[in-house]
């Protein structure tokens, strides 16, 4: 039996090939080829590559004559034509997205499923899936939105962000919000510790202690707090009260205070005590109607929200 020469490589093919067979996201059957080629052209027998790689010695010879006639390329998996889709991705796309995404209401839901769909057309609820996936539809997932009707949308949207951006010279902004109705609630049993394989749990069941108001303030210069929670209620006395507590923090310097559109801050008692000269330095900044976001002091609320209340237990 003659042995076939060695293979000659293309000029820089040899550090390419090599790599093919180290790099593990490069598919098992090239980096196998991309080894064959390499024990060919070190002067391997076929048989003897054959053997080591695990294939048949017609399989080495015909890779070996792809490489010569084709180079690296031809040593990649060659299109297939397959079987044509029975399955017109459009069709599903669009009968998920028809009338809104609302299903027809002889079926009583409100949003598609994936089993539901399938069954209305008569295939796979696995393929459904798989569509949904490639074209990033959703329809179980939903989000809100608000328009705002404030007629001075515009303008307080200036107002609130040209304090933030520029605030005036020798002055103080300070966002105020009152996060109420912060339930004191005391779980019947301590929280099991988070394990391997397992989230932290606690038990359903709890007693309710009361609840309280939490007023707080943000300096929106300099991050700094001033807050209170020693209020059961939220009504404009307490919030009075506090941006009294707020002015004093502050003294001798304009105060413009950025508020939402909650009645208590508008309330009579409120004004009139805007308006005394002493106070005159106070100035009240509102959002716009439905904007209450635009309030920087709620982002100091989510922050203790996530760290310190949803999880906690108060007795």
């Amino acid at each position: 039996m003659s042995i076939a020469p060695a293979l000659v490589l293309r000029e820089g093919d040899r550090d390419r090939l090599a790599e093919l067979t180290r790099l593990p996201s490069v598919p098992s059957g090239l980096a196998k080829r991309a080894r064959m080629v390499l024990l060919a052209a070190d002067g391997m027998p076929n048989a003897a590559i054959a053997r080591t790689t695990g294939v048949s010695r017609p399989t080495v010879i015909g890779w070996r004559d792809r490489y010569e006639q084709g180079g690296i390329k031809a040593l990649q998996d060659e299109p297939r034509s397959g079987r044509p889709a029975e399955i017109d991705e459009l069709t599903v796309v669009a009968a998920t997205l028809a009338g809104a995404g609302r299903p027809p209401q002889r079926l009583g839901i409100t949003h598609w499923s994936s089993r539901f769909l399938a069954a209305e057309l008569g295939i796979s609820f696995a393929t459904v899936a798989r569509i949904w996936r490639k074209w990033g539809i959703q329809p179980h997932r939903i989000e809100t939105f608000k328009f705002s009707t404030d007629p001075q949308l515009e303008a307080k949207i200036r107002d609130v962000a040209g304090l933030y951006l520029n605030p005036p010279e020798n002055a103080v902004v300070v966002s105020v919000d009152e996060k109420s109705q912060i339930q004191a609630l005391d779980r019947t049993a301590p929280m099991l510790p988070v394990m391997p394989g397992l989230a932290a749990r606690r038990t359903h069941d709890y007693k309710r202690h009361g609840t309280t108001t939490l007023f707080a303030a943000l300096e929106v210069a300099t991050g700094k707090i001033t807050a209170d929670a020693c209020y059961p209620r939220h009504r404009h006395q307490e919030f009075l009260r506090f941006l009294k507590q707020v002015a004093a923090a502050h003294p001798g310097v304009r105060l413009h205070v950025v508020l939402d559109n909650y009645g208590t801050h508008k309330h009579p008692e409120v004004r009139k005590w805007l308006a005394k000269p002493e106070n005159q330095r106070v100035t009240l900044h509102f959002t716009p109607t439905g904007c209450s976001w635009m309030n920087m002091v709620e982002i100091f609320f989510g922050i203790i929200t996530r760290q310190a209340i949803r999880r906690g237990t108060f007795t």
